[in-house]
């Protein structure tokens, strides 16, 4: 990278700068780096190993925990996306064979979406590489580190919840 200048995240920049940024917003950058650095690499791979989508590998690893099926409207609040991205995303993998549709006996208008057998087992089998890799990616902290990352992250997530509860009401 000859006289080319390595672009900065937003953690960097942060860091460089440090009087100018409080500590929850360092820690908050370096949350999001964190993340998108693996997400990144989790997408690359599903990709490059199994010509597979994030969303896609979210959707079958969702109808994978409830072998009944699920309601599109279940599976978005799940998913956290909207109706209307999972549609198109449900209709792919209906074509393929993967994921498989019924009306539901409680309601004509819903829709009952499940794997089908061979989405189930193809599913399983991305989803052990998958772990494998997430187990690669956090290789680096002892067993300690990761309980303890747990424990603070748990304690981050009531704190942003808490946060959020307060602006809401």
């Amino acid at each position: 990278m000859d006289n080319q200048t390595i672009p900065l995240d937003a953690e960097t920049k942060a860091l460089e700068m440090p009087e100018d940024h409080r500590d929850e917003l360092r820690l908050w950058l370096r949350l999001l780096t964190c993340s998108t650095l693996i997400e990144g690499e989790v997408r690359r791979r599903l990709r490059d190993r199994f010509d597979v989508t994030l969303p896609r590998f979210d959707l079958m690893a969702q109808l994978d925990k409830t072998p009944e099926g699920m309601t599109l409207s279940d599976l978005s609040k799940r998913m956290m996306v909207s109706n209307g991205n999972l549609t198109s995303l449900v209709d792919r993998l209906a074509a393929s064979g993967h994921i498989e549709r019924r009306v539901s006996a409680i309601d004509r208008r819903a829709q009952i979406v499940k794997l089908t057998p061979a989405g189930r087992m193809e599913f399983r089998a991305i989803a052990a590489e998958h772990e494998a890799w997430v187990a690669e990616i956090f290789g680096g902290l002892s067993q300690r580190e990761q309980k303890d990352l747990m424990r603070l992250l748990a304690k981050t997530k009531l704190s942003a919840r808490n946060a959020i509860m307060g602006e809401t009401q």
